[in-house]
């Protein structure tokens, strides 16, 4: 191997993403040798549906972690069940209703979003702790209003939601639009700047003029409004809006930002790397299936095989 192959490939390594979209290879292709190499397609096919979601939370999730540490939203599983109900119950069956439901799903997580900042900028409570006790207020007015009842969405919807393009689901395309978007927002805005500024040095963010404020307000809406358009897609693409239907995306929002790359310290995002962490945590998930692992082996062999991604994955930490 030349010495321009093994600089491109030491280059390549220190890739802060590069170690998500491995693991998914390698988990796929243990999986594929199991079954002796059919349903490989299929199996991407599937991939792909539900990383979406796990994309659309984790997008918000990581503006909310690159604010630095602490900040974390653990109120997005309740915010996914309560703007799934009011997005089904809206559309009420009726193909005319799509696009106010869908508005009003986003509007709901954005007011989510709002009330978890309040509660950490007025009661100055810790993030972790604000938002964990607002998911339960959260969860309340969802059991209320969904009545813990399953809302079937509109058949349009339901087809929009499931629909595929030469094996590609249609919701992946859009979601990856979406990514590239939050990419140049990252980049390029004053916004997505002072996000990562602010989890560098907070002070130093501050000390520059940046609104700091208006930084931290509009992250934890942002994230808000994304659950929230994560609760009205699950609702389609699931057949119905249940109240527990976000339980799984606790962890998972979480996992897939710090797999992907994106600093725990703060400071540093990484968009592509939510991609590759959504599509290993869901083939990995597949693959201890086809193995026919129980679930109290497949929990912990996720965890030992997530952590090994993380230390790898690590690299530099933000400096504070």
């Amino acid at each position: 191997m030349s010495n321009a192959s093994v600089v491109s490939l030491e280059r390549l390594s220190r890739l802060p993403w590069i170690w998500s979209y491995l693991g998914a290879g390698i988990v796929w292709l243990g999986a594929m040798a199991f079954t002796g190499g059919t349903g490989g397609g299929g199996m991407l096919t599937a991939a792909l549906s539900f990383a979406v979601f796990s994309v659309v939370v984790g997008l918000g999730q990581m503006f909310v972690i690159t604010l630095g540490p602490g900040n974390t939203d653990l109120s997005i599983p309740a915010n996914i069940g309560l703007a799934g109900a009011v997005a089904m119950k809206l559309m009420g069956g009726d193909d005319a209703m799509i696009v106010p439901a869908v508005l009003a799903a986003l509007a709901t997580g954005a007011a989510v979003g709002l009330v978890n900042y309040g509660i950490i900028a007025i009661l100055r409570i810790p993030p972790i702790v604000a938002t964990l006790s607002s998911s339960f207020l959260i969860q309340s007015v969802a059991i209320s209003y969904g009545r813990g009842l399953l809302i079937k969405p509109p058949p349009a919807f339901a087809a929009f939601t499931t629909a595929t393009v030469f094996g590609v689901p249609v919701l992946a395309i859009a979601a990856l639009i979406f990514s590239i978007l939050v990419a140049v927002v990252l980049e390029r805005t004053l916004f997505g700047r002072s996000v990562s500024a602010f989890g560098q040095n907070n002070r130093a963010a501050w000390l520059a003029g940046l609104p700091v404020v208006r930084t931290q307000l509009a992250t934890y809406v942002l994230c808000g409004a994304l659950a929230g358009l994560a609760g009205a897609l699950l609702g389609g693409f699931s057949g119905g809006a249940t109240l527990d239907m976000g339980s799984e995306y606790l962890l998972t929002s979480i996992a897939v930002v710090v797999i992907g790359g994106t600093s725990v310290s703060g400071g540093r995002a990484n968009v592509p790397g939510i991609w590759g962490a959504a599509l290993f945590m869901f083939l990995l998930v597949t693959m201890l299936n086809t193995w026919g692992f129980g679930s109290g082996v497949r929990l912990i062999l996720t965890g030992i095989i997530i952590i090994a991604v993380i230390v790898l994955a690590g690299g530099d930490r933000a400096t504070r």
